[in-house]
């Protein structure tokens, strides 16, 4: 694995070409198991928001956090996510992203060099537009989660998401009623799947491309 270092250069270059969008994103799409089918029906268009990967290196590793949502009678309840959110008015896809990760999990926006974006992303649930924003920060941020939106901040090892077999599939209850066929990532213990484990399979997919071997 390269360094933290020459990641962000290759990164910051390979993010201004094209990206593998939905080709990456369609691997990790979770699939119905049975005919109980959840419908959503929107009647506006979707709202603009952002989410951040974080990059940092800690014991010459390199990590990125997620969040574990609290429980909630909400559509994202409990599960894992990028810090971000929506857009407010006026805000670019960077100042979304880095003023949501600073309200979530207390990441100060100087603290980060934003090194680009992947490609928009549609998550159907709530329907929002999703653009990640890739940041790297100097060292591991003191992390201080809001307590009403974080009920856990977890550490991502860049390195374990590389992996070939990092990829793992099995049953689970969406929305505790829909049984779902879930590919996904497993950080610290949680089951990372739909809408952030397809951005990060995007993620994923870049950054092998910068690091194996030809």
């Amino acid at each position: 694995m390269v360094g933290l270092v020459e990641l962000m250069e290759k990164l910051q270059e390979r993010l201004k070409g094209e990206l593998p969008g939905a080709k990456a994103h369609e691997l990790l799409r979770a699939t119905p198991v049975d005919t109980t089918l959840p419908r959503f029906e929107h009647k506006m268009p979707p709202k603009p928001g952002s989410v951040l990967i974080l990059l940092y290196p800690e014991s010459n590793e390199i990590y990125f956090p997620l969040i574990k949502r609290p429980d909630y009678l909400g559509t994202h309840s409990g599960q894992v996510s990028l810090p971000g959110g929506k857009a407010e008015a006026g805000e670019t896809v960077f100042d979304t992203a880095l003023r949501e990760a600073q309200e979530e999990i207390g990441i100060h926006p100087s603290r980060v060099k934003v090194l680009g974006t992947l490609s928009e992303f549609f998550v159907i649930p709530s329907n929002f537009l999703v653009t990640p924003v890739i940041g790297v920060a100097e060292g591991k941020p003191q992390w201080v989660p809001d307590q009403h939106e974080v009920a856990r901040v977890l550490q991502g090892r860049l390195e374990n998401i590389l992996n070939e077999n990092a990829i793992r599939t099995q049953e689970i209850m969406a929305a505790g009623r829909y049984r779902m066929l879930a590919p996904h990532f497993e950080v610290e213990g949680e089951i990372v799947w739909g809408a952030t484990a397809m951005m990060l399979n995007e993620f994923r997919w870049v950054v092998n491309e910068l690091t194996q071997p030809l």
